[in-house]
């Protein structure tokens, strides 16, 4: 192969059982979808234990520490020692109502990997190596990230522009009010 560090990874899906390229942990806002890590890992590493250096990055990034992280199945059995609590999805136990909501937002997380790979060129990777890979991942997530702030300042901006239409002053009485001819 030309590229040695590409791996094949089986998908499961029935359109694209198995895909060659490289594995990106990608960690997102709950409500935003902004995301906060993207990170490129070699080989096909077991999902559970790219968790660990994802969140890390993460919590660098913010400067501040994860309370609650919100995973798919293929994440049981991480090896994350952080103080944060790992939810994975299906999960029923021990959960209250606000963390139960918040799990149904989990699968925003991919639509933004699907805008990523379609908006953000993430699903071709033109860069060699391994730091190439790394390199797309990142510019990808920020790519994504523009794209949502230019979306918000645009929706600003058509909300400041547009004038808020005054309400019409009539009076209806006296449009009603039968008027007084002259008959000449």
């Amino acid at each position: 192969m030309h590229a040695p560090e590409v791996a094949c990874i089986a998908k499961g899906k029935a359109r694209t059982p198995y895909e060659f390229g490289a594995k990106v942990g990608i960690a997102t806002t709950n409500r935003e979808g902004l995301v906060l890590a993207a990170r490129a890992f070699e080989g096909n590493p077991y999902d559970g234990h790219t968790l660990n250096d994802t969140i890390s990055q993460a919590e660098k990034v913010c400067g501040t520490k994860a309370e609650r992280v919100y995973v798919d199945r293929g994440y049981r059995g991480h090896d994350y020692e952080g103080d944060a609590k790992v939810m994975i999805s299906g999960q029923k136990r021990g959960l209250t109502a606000q963390m139960k909501r918040e799990l149904k937002r989990r699968s925003a997380i991919e639509a933004t990997i699907g805008h990523m790979k379609t908006d953000g060129r993430l699903d071709r990777n033109f860069l060699n190596g391994k730091n190439g890979d790394a390199i797309n991942a990142l510019l990808a997530a920020a790519g994504h990230n523009l794209r949502l702030i230019l979306n918000a300042l645009i929706i600003l901006l058509l909300w400041i522009t547009n004038p808020i239409p005054k309400p019409v002053k009539s009076n209806i009485c006296v449009l009603l009010r039968p008027r007084a001819t002259s008959m000449a």
